[in-house]
């Protein structure tokens, strides 16, 4: 099977685990484009930005409509993220290929195990439990802190942003989930205006990628109901424990 065809098949595949499981998918979209599409570091964080970031209006969109998004804590997060992704972005260019993806191996372990646990892993008891909301600064620290790791190896951040939502900003997990889609968005955004000029895109490659995803996004949508998400997630999270280790003993 020709490289390119085998990489843009795979695009359907994280959205379709993004659509299968609400988030997490979107951390596979590197891996792709650098070992199979064969796209560089630095070619393959901005390219990864533009699909986490127009997947994730997909879902924010869905999740709006049905009031899963927290605005006035959105905007408490907003500004600090938006800051960390562009100064992440800048910065890139100075932090060696393999370093980032090595970064990049430990965040797919990491995302590994919370996926693997859930959020029991993390969560207070009880969807509806109400954790004291934190000081400003500390929401912010952690903005700008998810902010710098977008901009700098080009993962969305859900899987950190969703507990920090929960614990930090005393969302209800529903509500963490649409809420962090938006905080993705405006990483994604502010992080790829940090590479402007930096890097050349290869806008055919991304639109063509872009748009399965998304296909595969609308479909994982309406497949949910009818699929074990605990089985699922957890051989996801198998699955990127795999890749994390492949990634660590050989970065690129």
């Amino acid at each position: 099977m020709p490289v390119n065809v085998l990489g843009f098949g795979l695009a359907v595949v994280i959205g379709l685990t993004l659509g299968l499981l609400g988030g997490g998918g979107s951390i596979l979209t590197v891996p792709v484009l650098v070992y199979v599409l064969r796209y560089s570091m630095e070619q393959a964080a901005p390219m990864s930005l533009i699909v986490v970031g127009v997947t994730s209006v997909v879902g924010a969109l869905n999740h709006h409509r049905v009031g899963n998004i927290k605005w006035d804590t959105a905007r408490a997060f907003v500004p600090a993220a938006v800051l960390g992704a562009f100064a992440g972005a800048r910065i890139s260019a100075a932090v060696p290929s393999q370093v980032r993806m090595m970064i990049f191996a430990g965040l797919m372990l990491a995302a590994a195990v919370s996926m693997f646990f859930g959020p029991a892993l993390w969560r207070r008891n009880g969807d509806d439990a109400t954790p004291t909301r934190q000081p400003w600064w500390a929401l912010s620290a952690l903005g700008v802190v998810v902010g710098a790791i977008t901009g700098l190896v080009g993962v969305g951040g859900g899987f950190m942003y969703v507990p920090a939502l929960v614990l930090l900003g005393g969302l209800a997990m529903r509500q963490a989930v649409g809420t962090s889609l938006v905080l993705i968005v405006a990483s994604c955004a502010s992080g790829l205006l940090g590479y402007a000029g930096r890097v050349e895109f290869d806008w055919p490659a991304i639109a063509a990628f872009t748009s399965l995803a998304v296909a595969g996004v609308l479909v994982g949508s309406r497949l949910a109901a009818r699929v074990s998400q605990t089985g699922l997630r957890r051989g996801f999270a198998v699955l990127l424990i795999i890749l994390g280790l492949a990634v660590m003993i050989r970065p690129r």
